[in-house]
């Protein structure tokens, strides 16, 4: 049976390796061979292909799919291994897929390096094979991100040069439809195919993974966040408006949330770890489409999709540059969206706004921004929006500082 398993595999493999690809950003290079490879991010966002086409790139490998029942049931991993090695004709380079689905995974790695296996693994739980990667591989490994498409990526199978208008209008389709590789490349729909996906990972990463005794109490709280993105909350809100048990419930879920990435949260910035850690703290959906899909909305939100899909850049910016991403907020309830730090200091302030034309919009952004540029000592400062371009200095209670003005579709793209 395991033979025939991984057979199987192959020959999909083979028929998948004949499909269009897209070059993904990944914020990695290649490193020395004896490393393993440890491939992160959400279900059905590209990390095996990944695998396949940039990091083996022609070389003899085998593969294996653990995201099947048969394969996790078996006691003995050396008989998965002899199958491999025996259809794959003795390969020294392995790429597991889905590799927290079995039992003792990390025991089964570090044995497979230290028989001089080279090993490429990807998952879909990011507390798995992130934050215990030093605790569970005694290797040393090398940790790649691979997320939904950036609107660069979006791009990218568009063979045709576009004008400035045409990727404006591609921008709008990605903000709404968000990233998700496959019903870009099929053509397939896209609210159903996230629909289905949406509640895979709810039921077979989660529930199922945690023996969560009470789905729909889960689900509930997944939908409302999603439908809530870019605001600010506390644990004590969300009970109160989802009607869970306890704040240790949501916190529980929240994190199955994340690991799973699905959502992330922004902690409220200050130098002191205490305020942090006390801060009430903003949700974003990793992509937007999962809003459009599942979210409780009578129409769209133009400007929360569009901060929450800066708000997502911006993690996968950050975490390839090894930089941090919070919000800001003062007592007098003077807000920026984003701040970005670099080692101890602010190295930039960011606000998103639809629609900068109101004088009143524009005089209550721009104040925010002022004003903790003054407190975080930070003079890199710009706004997004959706059409202002600009460069113009202003001046508020003695602080004078230049605000630079950037098209989304642009910030995004690099310009």
């Amino acid at each position: 049976m395991i033979r025939d398993i991984v057979l199987i595999q192959k020959r999909e493999l083979e028929q998948r390796l004949q499909e269009k690809y897209i070059v993904r950003d990944s914020g990695f290079t290649k490193g020395s061979s004896d490393m393993i490879h440890v491939i992160i991010g959400p279900r059905r966002a590209g990390k095996s292909f990944f695998g396949m086409h940039q990091l083996v790139q022609g070389e003899k490998f085998g593969f294996l799919n653990l995201d099947d029942e048969r394969l996790t049931k078996v006691q003995n991993f050396d008989e998965i291994l002899e199958a491999i090695m025996v259809i794959y004709d003795n390969p020294n380079l392995l790429l597991l897929d889905e590799i927290q689905n079995i039992q003792d995974w990390e025991l089964i790695v570090n044995r497979l390096q230290r028989q001089g296996f080279r090993l490429i693994i990807t998952g879909s739980n990011s507390n798995l094979l992130s934050s215990e990667l030093a605790t569970h591989l005694t290797g040393r490994h090398l940790p790649v991100y691979i997320f939904t498409f950036t609107f660069s990526e979006y791009l990218r199978p568009i063979t045709n040069e576009l004008t400035a208008p045409e990727k404006k209008e591609k921008f709008n389709d990605w903000l709404i439809n968000g990233g998700y590789p496959e019903p870009l490349m099929k053509g397939l729909n896209v609210k159903q195919y996230l629909q289905v996906l949406f509640d895979s990972i709810l039921y077979k990463d989660i529930v199922k993974r945690y023996k969560i005794r009470q789905p729909d109490s889960l689900e509930n709280l997944a939908l409302w966040l999603i439908s809530n993105i870019a605001t600010e909350f506390s644990l004590n809100s969300i009970c109160d408006q989802v009607q869970l048990s306890s704040v240790h419930t949501v916190k529980k879920y929240l994190h199955y949330l994340e690991e799973s990435f699905v959502l992330f949260t922004l902690s409220l910035f200050s130098f002191k770890v205490g305020e942090q850690q006390r801060g009430n703290k903003k949700i974003y959906c990793f992509d937007n489409g999962f809003r459009q899909a599942k979210g409780f909305q009578f129409s769209n939100d133009w400007g929360k999709l569009l901060e929450n899909a800066v708000a997502a850049e911006l993690f996968k910016r950050c975490r390839y540059e090894g930089l941090k991403l919070f919000y800001w907020k003062d007592r007098d309830q003077q807000e920026v969206d984003f701040v970005v730090q670099a080692g101890t200091q602010v190295s930039e302030l960011i606000q998103v706004c639809w629609d900068v034309t109101q004088p009143k919009t524009l005089d209550r952004e721009v104040r925010s921004l002022l004003k903790a540029s003054s407190k975080l000592k930070c003079d890199r400062l710009l706004i997004i929006t959706m059409e202002e371009e600009k460069k113009e200095e202003f001046s508020w209670f003695g602080v004078q500082r230049n605000i630079a003005f950037v098209p989304a579709w642009k910030w995004m793209l690099g310009k």
